[in-house]
């Protein structure tokens, strides 16, 4: 595939200062993808470092990073949500840092075969781990009304009820089995936006969220960070759409006891403790010469946050 761009790690410099790394220190990278953010903590620093990553085609890359660190690196493969029980199988129970790089890789997407991208035809597939149900399953046999749910839920596709309306009524006559073919529907269906963004999008997006338990997944995963960070382990989230931003939010305010109250008049929850000292409060951002170099760090942010010790 020498057509492919290469994967460019988004705000790669902001993650690996933000983490700090050196010499000694164990860090987990808990979605692996191409390798970029674990290879530039390897070189910052003589530290170990966990890939994860949920995709067998990832781990394949891994394997071969591996070979370049002297015992200093290991790809696991699994959801980052299991990350406890992964490293455990290390003997590892706890870190000084933790990245995470929410959602679909570009390697996925420039894959036509992986069924990720509206841009290219190939099989409706979506599934990270190619394994369970794919996309093409819950277009053919979920009912109209969930269907609907998941475009709204996952997609924000404010035409969901009926796109779902037109999705059950062309599927009777030929199942969907291509991107191609949902792409088009979609474009038939939903009308065209202002801001250019192809009206396949959203649908898109809502599917592989829920193919793959994504906002789930990131629940599972902020918790489990935050239990294997040791006191002044950082963790690191880079989220590129407002529903796992809004996650990765509201999980760091919380935790840093800056979630707003119900009511200004009720008082602060008695016993509560801060769990984490936010790095920055507003997301960091790309900037120009990153976004003239890497078109897919327009949505990116990045949140940072430092675990506080027992008696903080």
């Amino acid at each position: 595939m020498s057509n492919q761009r290469p994967h460019i790690s988004v705000l790669l410099e902001e993650v690996v200062t933000a983490l700090a790394p050196r010499d000694g220190a164990i860090f987990v990278d808990g979605t692996f993808g191409a390798g970029g953010y674990s290879t530039a903590l390897l070189d910052a620093a003589k530290c170990r470092v966990f890939g994860i990553d949920r995709d067998p085609s990832a781990v394949v890359t891994g394997r071969e990073l591996a070979k370049r660190y002297d015992g200093r690196f290991d790809i696991l493969g699994g959801r980052f949500g299991d990350m406890e029980s992964l490293l455990a199988e290390k003997g590892v129970t706890s870190v000084d840092g933790v990245t995470l790089d929410l959602g679909v890789s570009s390697m996925q997407i420039d894959q036509a075969e992986r069924g990720f991208s509206f841009q290219k035809d190939g099989p409706l597939d979506m599934r990270m781990e190619s394994s369970g149900p794919s996309a093409a399953d819950l277009v053919n046999s979920l009912p109209e009304a969930e269907l609907a749910d998941i475009l709204w839920r996952y997609g924000e596709e404010r035409h969901s009820r009926r796109l779902a309306r037109a999705i059950v009524t062309d599927r009777k006559a030929t199942p969907f089995n291509t991107t191609r073919q949902l792409a088009e529907l979609v474009r038939r269906v939903v009308p065209s936006s202002k801001d250019g963004i192809d009206p396949a999008t959203r649908t898109f997006q809502g599917l592989r969220i829920a193919v793959n338990d994504e906002l789930g997944e990131v629940e599972r995963g902020l918790a489990a960070a935050e239990r294997l960070l040791a006191p002044g382990g950082r963790l690191a989230v880079v989220s590129f759409h407002s529903l796992e931003d809004r996650l990765v939010k509201d999980f760091l305010k919380g935790g840093s006891g800056l979630a707003a109250r119900p009511s200004r008049h009720l008082p602060d929850v008695a016993g509560e403790v801060a769990r984490f000292r936010l790095i920055s409060r507003k997301p960091i951002v790309a900037g120009a010469a990153e976004l003239a170099a890497n078109p897919r760090s327009r949505s990116a942010k990045l949140r940072v946050a430092e675990k506080l010790g027992e008696a903080a």
